[in-house]
């Protein structure tokens, strides 16, 4: 399964980005394949796995504020993997081009 989700802290302010620092470092050591993009972090794995994950994430975002908003989307699809990189390179395919990075 494919899951993409956001893990943000409500209330400590605009800047952000060392609180979600921590999180995806957690991400980074988990060994699962993901993708970090502007608005979430994209993650592939198994059900357990991931969303083990997503709670560690989340558990750890809650230790630094008082109230946390965690969203998650799941894409889950029987007998698949490398479906991070392989769905964009299904819509280039269907373009006849690579799309910006």
């Amino acid at each position: 399964m494919i899951v993409e989700f956001s893990v943000v802290p409500i209330g400590r302010g605009e800047a952000l980005s060392g609180l979600v620092a921590r999180v995806v470092d957690i991400v980074d050591k988990s060994g699962l394949p993901y993708q970090l993009t502007a608005m979430g972090t994209i993650v592939e794995g198994e059900w357990d796995e991931v969303f083990g994950l997503i709670r560690l994430c989340h558990e750890t975002m809650r230790g630094q504020a008082s109230r946390v908003y965690t969203h998650i989307t799941v894409d889950d699809r029987e007998k698949t993997s490398g479906r991070i990189k392989g769905k964009v390179a299904e819509v280039e395919a269907a373009l006849g081009r690579a799309l910006k990075k």
